[in-house]
């Protein structure tokens, strides 16, 4: 039985005939000219095992990638590292702060786990850090340096109410224009406060970008946003219970976005420029003992 899934990509173009397509855009679809009559639509898929480890050594031919529910033909296929942007969002609001005699996660150990994410990068990697309070603050740019980083997150302090969808949308926001794939793990108690966006807002953000989003619900539950933006964007979502587990999920995330697939296509149904198109994606793999997580389609114009 197949393991099915959906993932966005970006659109790519090679070729003779000078064209315009609309890439995602935060907000606002970002135009990019290109010589081609050719668009290659790119989707990076994630394939782990029931235990959420990484499998590794699939080929092309284990892959099936629908549009619209049509088959389409691989044209290009990679497996291995990808140069990775992923911006760290850490809710320091009063609501985060230790409760005296409760065990669960807080502000404390969501530093903790972001510090032990930023040790998982490869030194290549880019990242930054987002601390979400009354004001969303990027309090590390977007660079290799670790050291500045961990320095950032030392002086995090409880502070402020929640703007938790704001939050969403502005680290989406910060990371889209980053290279190469883009991520986001957000560690928070999904009690959004003032914010002005909506629920629905941030979602429509992220499915309108091109970012992985992992959120980590912090607390004692996880709110349903959470697992829509990690279904919409291919990322995903975690509830620990105690402050020991979040280590292992970082590590989890981390190695996951080591490690997946790169699958291209030519749209089997060409692409009209100028007219506004919705395309849904659909990846299998042809083993029963795996799951795969991406995006669930593509806007082009």
């Amino acid at each position: 039985m197949d393991c099915t899934t959906t993932r966005s990509g970006r659109l790519l173009a090679i070729g003779a005939i000078t064209a315009t397509i609309v890439l995602f855009g935060p907000g606002r679809p970002a135009v990019a000219q290109f010589a081609s009559g050719v668009n290659v639509v790119e989707v990076y898929a994630a394939v782990v095992d029931k235990a959420g480890n990484p499998v590794q050594g699939l080929r092309r031919e284990d892959f099936t990638v629908l549009e619209d529910g049509r088959p389409q033909t691989l044209s290009t296929f990679t497996e291995g590292d990808f140069p990775l942007s992923v911006a760290i969002g850490i809710d320091r609001s009063f609501s985060m702060a230790p409760k005296p005699g409760s065990s669960r996660p807080s502000l404390s150990s969501s530093v903790s786990a972001a510090r032990t994410f930023l040790g998982e990068l490869r030194p290549a990697d880019e990242s930054m850090v987002v601390a979400i309070g009354s004001e969303i603050e990027t309090i590390a740019a977007l660079s290799t340096d670790r050291p500045a980083q961990q320095r950032a997150l030392a002086e995090i302090k409880p502070w402020g109410t929640t703007g938790l969808y704001d939050a969403i949308v502005a680290s989406i926001d910060a990371i889209q224009a980053a290279k190469g794939r883009r991520a986001l793990v957000l560690l928070s108690d999904g009690n959004d406060r003032y914010s002005t966006a909506s629920a629905a807002d941030a979602l429509d953000r992220a499915r309108r970008s091109d970012v992985m989003i992992y959120p980590i619900a912090i607390g004692g539950a996880r709110p349903p946003v959470f697992a829509e933006l990690a279904s919409l964007t291919g990322g995903r979502s975690f509830q620990p219970r105690d402050p020991g587990e979040l280590d292992a999920i970082v590590r989890t995330i981390a190695s996951e976005l080591r490690h997946q697939y790169l699958l291209g296509y030519t749209p089997s149904r060409p692409i009209v420029a100028g007219e506004p198109q919705w395309r849904g994606i659909t990846v299998r793999v042809n083993r029963g003992d795996v799951i795969v997580r991406a995006r669930d389609g593509y806007t082009a114009k």
